[in-house]
């Protein structure tokens, strides 16, 4: 596929100059890593733009003794953030930084920093009370606190509301209860053999995970692929979207206790999931996408696809008929387009509030005729619906892939580079939205860093924007239109 690559080495002033022009040019903070070097530390900041596909690098030098670098917080939320896990994880201060508080190492952590080389084992953690919440006064204002533990099976994350009768005034949402140290397992790993590390980023997400990092690593190893190869991965990322979404439909409808619904979607997903264990023996997807590799043990059957996409259409017309859960999607928790933007929003959250992105169409790995699909409202209805279309276009993508797909089901090239090994990077649209991975491998065909950014790193902050003037027992089924990862995001 055509694209532009460009990378470069700057000084702090000219990383300033140029991200402030990349961003005026409509290009994204897509991914900052940090580096230990050893006798220096190093930034390496990912820009992209779509249509046609353009990435930008830029990289600076930080000195070991005097770790710090200009902040880019005030021209991008997401820098700011990016900024703030470097300073806990590195140790690299963002000088001018509006808010420089910690945010993946929570209070008790010590003055430690993990991901430097030198970092040794954890030392004690540190009994420091409790979070500073900023604590919202006035007038019949009360605070509701949830989590970290929750009811349900999921992961842990502390929500904190500030509530005037029932109306949510304001919410903080602090995550991280459950840093694996994912990026520090890749280091050491062969380039060929960290696959099975990708997948379990976020369970959900195996396949795309897995794709980002196998093109990364194709990447950084010079190995090219026929679209044959393509196609056949994208197939499996469209699987994976398939029972995702199916789950979410009935997810949705079960938080206004339409549950019968749910079970509908649940039984749909069922099959998805079966179908998909026929297509690569394993009902997640996973073991099917490998760096120079895709293996299926046979294509999915067409017709059993179009069923169920029947099948999800009337579950949604259905739903939606329903007065009762019209009228609790429609106008709940609203995210604004312009705030969307300024967030950085990504996949079905971003385009239910009109925004443009998809990277099958910004940054494709082989062309396909993607359905661009959004929605302009912003609401729980928005997203409901711009998941029910996504399905509909994802079994239409995948019978396509099917039905015009001829010869071999399995392909696999040597991983072994062709010129220097260097660094590559990764870019797949999940289920989710956009994942990208950035790796580099060194002589010895090791990964010595590997960079994850899931989507829900990028969505996670705007749950409590739309949660603003949204009444607390909406939040229930804001959250699910939502439906982050937090093993993506606590990495």
């Amino acid at each position: 596929m055509s694209r532009t690559w460009l990378r470069h080495r700057v000084s702090q002033l000219e990383l300033i100059e140029m991200a402030e022009q990349l961003l005026n040019d409509s290009f994204r903070l897509a991914l900052v890593a940090a580096h230990d070097d050893k006798d220096s530390l190093r930034v390496v900041y990912l820009f992209l733009a779509g249509c046609p596909d353009r990435r930008v690098e830029l990289e600076c030098v930080v000195p070991v003794d005097n770790p710090s670098i200009r902040s880019l917080a005030y021209m991008s939320f997401p820098a700011s953030r990016f900024e703030r896990e470097m300073a806990d994880l590195y140790g690299i201060r963002p000088v001018g930084h509006p808010k420089p508080r910690r945010l993946v190492r929570h209070a008790h952590w010590p003055d430690w920093h993990p991901m430097r080389a030198d970092a040794g084992p954890a030392p004690e953690f540190a009994d420091t009370g409790a979070f500073p919440f900023l604590n919202v006064e006035g007038p019949g204002v009360y605070e509701i606190p949830v989590g970290p533990i929750h009811a349900g099976l999921i992961e842990p994350g502390h929500f904190r509301f500030s509530v005037a009768g029932e109306t949510v005034v304001r919410l903080k949402a602090r995550l991280w209860f459950v840093h694996r140290g994912i990026e520090k397992l890749f280091h050491g790993r062969s380039a060929a053999g960290a696959v099975d590390l990708a997948e379990r980023i976020s369970g959900d997400t195996s396949a795309a995970h897995a794709l980002a990092h196998s093109l990364a690593i194709e990447d950084a190893l010079g190995i090219e692929l026929p679209d044959e190869v393509h196609r056949l991965r994208a197939l499996i990322v469209e699987l994976e979207r398939l029972y995702n979404h199916a789950a979410d439909l009935g997810a949705l409808a079960n938080d206004i206790g339409y549950s019968i619904a749910n079970a509908h979607a649940l039984r749909i997903r069922e099959r998805l999931l079966r179908l998909n264990a026929t297509v690569t023996g394993h009902r997640l997807l996973r073991g099917a996408i490998h760096p120079g590799a895709v293996a299926l043990q046979e294509l999915p059957d067409t017709e059993e696809i179009r069923r169920l996409d029947a099948e999800v259409a009337e579950l949604a017309a259905l739903t939606l008929a329903n007065a009762v859960a019209y009228d609790r999607f429609a106008g709940t928790a609203i995210l604004r387009c312009e705030d969307a933007a300024a967030l950085g929003c990504l996949g079905y959250v971003a385009r239910a509030s009109g925004l443009r992105t998809d990277a099958r169409v910004e940054h494709p790995a082989v062309e396909l005729p993607i359905a661009e699909i959004s929605a302009p409202d912003g609401d729980v209805l928005a997203r409901y619906t711009v998941r029910r279309d996504e399905f509909a276009a994802s079994a239409a993508l995948a019978c396509h892939i099917v039905e015009s797909h001829s010869g071999a089901i399995e392909h696999r090239v040597s991983a072994d580079p062709t010129g220097t090994p260097g660094s590559g990077v990764g870019i797949v649209e999940g289920w989710r939205g956009t994942i990208v991975h950035r790796v580099e491998v060194d002589a010895t065909n090791r990964i010595t860093r590997a960079k994850i950014v899931d989507p829900s790193w990028f969505n996670w902050p705007a749950l409590p924007v739309a949660m603003a003037d949204t009444i607390v027992p909406d939040f229930p089924l804001a959250n699910k239109s939502f439906n982050q990862s937090y093993a993506g995001n606590d990495l």
